[in-house]
């Protein structure tokens, strides 16, 4: 499941990229650092801003296809700063 979450964020990236925002790499220790801290996410407030949130590492936390790799409360801080900004699903 592993693969598959940085498969599916380096097709993120790769999305973003296309719309001139730039996000780094990640594995899954530095998603889970990024989702344990008040840090957002990179490009967080630019895919936002382009209404393009469905690209954030918060959006692929709460994709049920990856639930397992996190914990609640990483999983509810990812909707939170989610809905703060707006996203709908």
């Amino acid at each position: 499941m592993e693969e598959k979450f940085i498969a599916a964020w380096e097709a993120n990236r790769a999305a973003a990229a296309g719309r001139g925002i730039r996000m780094r790499p990640l594995d899954l220790k530095g998603a889970k650092r990024i989702l344990s801290g008040t840090r957002l996410s990179d490009g967080f407030r630019e895919l936002a801003d382009c209404g393009q949130l469905k690209l954030s590492l918060e959006a692929l936390a709460v994709d049920r296809r990856f639930t397992g790799l996190f914990t609640d409360d990483e999983a509810n801080e990812a909707l939170s700063r989610l809905l703060e900004a707006g996203y709908r699903f």
